[in-house]
């Protein structure tokens, strides 16, 4: 068996809207990696047609509705796996949502409602993922969230999610530690800019991605496979003496000044 490898393992996977989506590339990864099952979730009646077909290829066992703005949705999930495998190896949260209005707006004019909610959804479901994922946690496991360049210095247009992806990075490093003695490594995945459905909200995304390949030493953008690949490896023994981390995969776009 390859040092790398998820044999044996079995993981939920939150944030697969379509085959755009960051979530995607990781859940495949996990697959190709060997991952015994997974756990999908979709958000609603509407987003279900597009989202089982994926996880059906995935041959993901458990395909559930989750929206963590609805109280007890993510206790269900969690209850769900608790009854059908007993313990759980490896969460991947890649969840976020801020009102357009908020979002579009400067940082200093959002609503303290937008605010709230964007911090809601995009951060504490990490928080309260992590609190329900510890007791399945068994053998010790590993907890993945996802943030953005933007959450460390200002990119223009990305606005409330700055302040709020900030807080999910801080957030992944005292989750860290205090889950550590358990053997459960927590971390965030920070990538370049992807064409992905959460991210046409945010106002000249393309000019962005158009400026990130172009500066980035790889002078290129990063792809959905690419960060699956370093989501695999993290979630995998291979990495057990890793935790609180931000791994940026953005074709080294982070460490130009």
């Amino acid at each position: 068996m390859s040092l790398i490898s998820l044999e044996g393992k079995r993981g939920l996977v939150i944030g697969i809207a379509n085959k755009s989506s960051i979530a995607y590339g990781c859940a495949r990864a996990y697959k190709d990696m060997g991952a015994a099952d997974l756990a999908v979730t979709y958000l609603n009646a509407k987003a279900e047609p597009h989202v089982r077909p994926i996880a059906e290829d995935l041959g993901a066992g458990l395909f559930l509705p989750l929206d963590v703005r609805v109280e007890g949705d993510l206790e269900r999930v969690f209850a769900t796996i608790k009854e059908r495998w007993g313990k759980l190896d490896f969460v991947l949260h890649s969840i976020a949502f801020a009102p357009k209005d908020d979002l579009h707006g400067r940082v200093v004019d959002s609503t303290r409602d937008g605010f709230m909610l964007a911090m809601d959804v995009s951060c504490h479901s990490f928080i309260r993922t992590a609190k329900l994922a510890e007791p399945l946690m068994t053998d010790g496991g590993c907890l993945q969230t996802v943030s953005f360049y933007g959450a460390d210095k200002v990119v223009e247009h990305y606005n409330l999610m700055g302040p709020v992806k900030a807080a999910l990075e801080s957030v992944t490093r005292y989750m860290a530690y205090e889950l550590a003695p358990k053997g459960i490594r927590v971390h965030t995945l920070s990538p370049g800019p992807l064409a992905t459905r959460a991210a046409s909200g945010i106002d000249h995304f393309d000019e962005l991605m158009e400026r990130t390949a172009e500066r980035a030493p790889q002078h290129r953008l990063v792809s959905v496979d690419d960060v699956g690949a370093y989501s695999g490896f993290l979630a995998s023994d291979a990495a057990k003496a890793l935790t609180g981390s931000c791994v940026y995969i953005d074709a080294g776009y982070n460490i130009m000044g």
